[in-house]
């Protein structure tokens, strides 16, 4: 929860670097609360209001973590256009998400990843 905590904190901002678990951390309780919202909806029976409601309140969160993740894996955020391509473009954006950041600073930033103690 405090990964979802975070990612809404930074609502737009769209600098910087973040780890893969804070965005799919933020990924997995947004599609659990988008159940929860959906089903509280259907049950007081006002289904299209508080669904869209909620997308549009965590849409720049939500496009700002991505992008901050893409910044991690040395890309740039325009690379979030790739989900716009029917059919591949959402699995290459996947591919892209998924992959490991970078270790050493890039030029979107240090490294949001502690480094190892030894």
């Amino acid at each position: 929860m405090n990964w979802y905590l975070e990612v809404l904190k930074k609502y737009v901002v769209f600098s910087g670097r973040a780890r893969r678990k804070e965005h799919w951390m933020f990924f997995l309780v947004n599609i659990l609360a988008v159940a929860i919202v959906a089903t509280v909806d259907l049950a007081i029976g006002t289904f299209p209001l508080l669904y869209p409601i909620y997308f549009l309140a965590v849409l720049l969160p939500h496009l700002g973590v991505t992008v901050r993740r893409l910044h991690d894996t040395g890309r740039s955020g325009w690379s979030v256009l790739f989900g716009l391509i029917p059919v591949v473009g959402g699995i290459i954006l996947i591919v892209f998400l998924a992959a490991e950041g970078e270790q050493h600073q890039n030029a979107y930033g240090p490294s949001p990843k502690p480094a190892a103690a030894f």
